[in-house]
């Protein structure tokens, strides 16, 4: 599956999405992080490549949800946050540097190094 695939199923109401998890099982789900936050990058170079200037709202909106909403609510002091908070601190610096990268189509990291998981 694609990356624009995968964050579409990312961004919807799939029971396994990452935003869906912490939503309703209210816990941080590394794996599903991970699959959403490399699908996100994947995106970001593909449409910085193609110089896309007209971008899905629906794909706008997600990386919006997980900039804007996600780091006030994992931030509740009743949200499990099991990892030490320089991973939850990383993961959320991650996320904005990607939505930066989508709408200004150019990436925040040197060009050519792989951009570790986390």
């Amino acid at each position: 599956m694609d990356d624009l695939a995968v964050l579409r199923q990312e961004f919807s109401e799939n029971e396994n999405a990452f935003l869906a998890i912490v939503i309703h099982e209210q816990r941080w789900d590394k794996e599903a992080f991970t699959r959403l936050e490399r699908a996100m990058r994947g995106v970001c170079a593909a449409f910085e490549e193609r110089d896309q200037q007209n971008l899905p709202r629906w794909l706008v909106e997600g990386f919006w949800q997980c900039v804007d909403w996600l780091p006030d609510h994992t931030a509740h002091p009743r949200f499990p946050r099991p990892e030490p908070s320089t991973y939850y601190e990383a993961a959320l610096t991650r996320l904005r540097d990607l939505q930066h990268w989508l709408v200004t189509g150019a990436s925040p990291y040197l060009p050519g190094p792989v951009v570790a998981d986390l």
